[in-house]
């Protein structure tokens, strides 16, 4: 037995150093991913529910139309396999991360200071009204002719369509911040970081993620359409080169790529960081 591996003062068998309160930490923590991974089999079914309609679609339709699930993937591993696929959804992610970062950026700052003050919040509802109900085709028509043919035109169109989602969630979330917790951290002289990240972020991000993951769709969306529109390279450009050409399994293909790629940066990323910033609410419960 290593010699660090000693019988803690209880009798247990614990290495010597660990508290008790270490070892509920791990087991809390490895019981919140063995939670989260069996909360992936609700997911799973819904998939592969979608995929049961998707295959009946497909033979009613047939493949002309509609080429079923195993076309598709075969098409798609195809694609993969020949190094055609990666470099076009690495485009694609990288204008998609650069337009949604912009709009995460500037969206929850502005959205937090404008929550803070009434008259900044009356001012800016209507215009966050207007721009949600600006139509994305319409950006990307006048980014077209700002920016012409390049990155830059995706890139802005996805910032200012998820602008506006991720800076409404802030603003709520500033505005319905509980002022008596507030008040009780001022009076026992709490140090502003302490108040800033214990006591006002922990409410602001529980209304800013489902912002961010809501933008994250939309970006998605919004990327693949300026490329189809916009530009000559990125996984929206494939799209329209596979319709062109009447590849109805390459064109889902494409289709099923971009979607792998949003519910991986979803369930693979903001997921874990949603439970870990919300585990106060399971406190609360």
């Amino acid at each position: 037995m290593p010699e660090d591996w000693l019988a803690a003062p209880d009798g247990s068998d614990a290495p010597a150093g660990w508290d008790a309160g270490m070892l509920r930490r791990l087991a809390e923590g490895a019981g919140s991913v063995l939670a989260y991974l069996w909360s992936g089999w609700g997911a799973l079914a819904s998939l592969l529910l979608f995929c049961a309609l998707w295959e009946w679609g497909g033979q009613y339709y047939g493949p002309l139309i509609l080429p079923g699930p195993r076309a598709t993937f075969e098409r798609l591993g195809e694609l993969l396999a020949s190094g055609q696929a990666a470099p076009e959804l690495w485009i694609s992610a990288r204008r998609t991360l650069a337009g949604l970062g912009a709009a995460v950026l500037a969206g929850s700052i502005l959205g937090m200071l404008a929550g803070r003050s009434l008259t900044a919040a009356v001012v800016a509802r209507p215009l966050v009204t207007l721009l949600l109900g600006m139509p994305p085709i319409a950006w990307l028509v006048l980014a077209m002719l700002w920016f012409g043919m390049g990155d830059a035109t995706p890139v802005f169109t996805v910032a200012v369509a998820c602008f506006p989602i991720v800076f409404a969630g802030a603003m709520q979330g500033a505005r319905t911040l509980d002022g008596q917790l507030t008040d009780v951290a001022r009076v026992y002289r709490l140090p502003w970081w302490t108040t800033l990240f214990e006591v006002h972020l922990p409410h602001v991000l529980s209304y800013l993620l489902p912002a961010w993951i809501t933008a994250l769709g939309m970006s998605w969306k919004v990327v693949v359409m300026a490329e189809l529109l916009a530009a000559s390279d990125g996984a929206g450009a494939a799209l329209a080169v596979s319709r062109a050409q009447l590849d109805m399994a390459g064109s889902m293909g494409w289709i099923v790529a971009v979607l792998g790629l949003l519910l991986a940066i979803e369930y693979l990323l903001l997921e874990p960081v949603k439970r870990v910033i919300e585990r106060w609410r399971a406190v609360q419960a």
